[in-house]
């Protein structure tokens, strides 16, 4: 990956058959993904880090995200394997459901023996890494606690990491067992980008001021708690002392596919690029609002 690339997004994408029973699309998808794309679109530098197969499926993800403007160069391939895969249906009311085969995916293996070692090194030299609760969950507790011990020194190096806790109870023991993982790496993320409805999740009873003040309690310097239609709560320490309370012109959702991850990726392409946090709060609405009008995680470009 050229280091000139300020940004690494780290996770999985998967196959993904989308539609209605009988008339399903192929394509892909993966959260952190969906993000580096958005943020590619918008003119920051990204690579993608995961693990995949040697398949003409991951050969053709590949060709999309390079397409799309996102280095793929410290992308695993494992030989003989295949991505996960999983199906998306939509209903009337532009809520998803989802149905995943995603035990044996090459992502689970992607820092394993001495080729993930390797690529730990090389992640210390970016700016910004970004991550998912559903980037945690792939792990073994033997490779989290590994993980835990480069973003101590990722952190203690000046980077930044930023985190969505993006919650899925399927791919945990336990909402407890999820937000202990999450609780764990909080001390070194920098920037959070929570949604109010994964923290109810996780913590009941939980409100907009109460996620806010969790994430604070363990030092990130950036939150914001996305709340849909009801806007969202954004607090940074270098730019104020009070916390930002915005609420946006809703549109009707044709799919809510990836609208959390196009804020994110669109907040964070703003803020990297000097831009206050009222006005990336702006553009990284007005980026998933689009989003959520057309079906599917990425629209067309345009």
């Amino acid at each position: 990956m050229e280091m000139s690339e300020r940004c690494v997004a780290i996770g999985e994408c998967m196959l993904e058959l989308s539609g209605n029973t009988g008339d399903y699309q192929l394509g892909f998808g993966g959260d952190t993904l969906n993000a580096a794309i958005y943020m590619a679109r918008q003119g920051i530098p990204v690579g993608y880090l995961t693990a995949l197969g040697d398949d003409p499926y991951s050969e053709n993800m590949l060709d999309a995200w390079r397409a799309e403007g996102v280095s793929t160069s410290l992308v695993r391939r494992l030989p003989g394997r295949l991505p996960g895969f999983y199906i998306i249906e939509t209903d009337e009311e532009g809520d998803r459901s989802f149905h995943y085969w995603r035990d044996s995916s090459p992502a689970r293996e992607l820092f394993d023996g001495p080729e993930g070692r390797d690529v730990l090194e090389q992640l210390l030299g970016f700016e910004c890494l970004y991550l998912s609760g559903i980037t945690l969950s792939l792990y073994t507790k033997d490779t989290l606690d590994m993980l835990l011990n480069f973003f101590h020194r990722y952190h203690d190096r000046g980077g930044s990491l930023v985190f969505d806790s993006n919650y899925r109870p399927g791919n945990w023991p336990s909402a407890e067992s999820a937000s202990t993982t999450f609780d764990r790496f909080l001390p070194f993320v920098k920037m959070a980008l929570p949604s109010l409805e994964d923290e109810q999740l996780l913590h009941s009873g939980a409100t907009a001021d109460t996620v806010m003040e969790r994430y604070r309690s363990f030092g990130v310097q950036e939150v914001v708690v996305k709340n849909g239609p009801g806007g969202c709560l954004a607090w940074a320490d270098e730019d104020c002392a009070e916390v930002y309370r915005h609420t946006f012109i809703p549109v009707e959702p044709l799919d809510t596919t990836a609208a959390g991850d196009s804020f994110n990726g669109s907040y964070l392409t703003a803020r990297m690029s000097g831009v206050s946090v009222v006005a990336a709060l702006k553009i990284a609405h007005g980026v998933a609002s689009l989003v959520v009008q057309h079906r599917g995680a990425i629209i067309p470009k345009g």
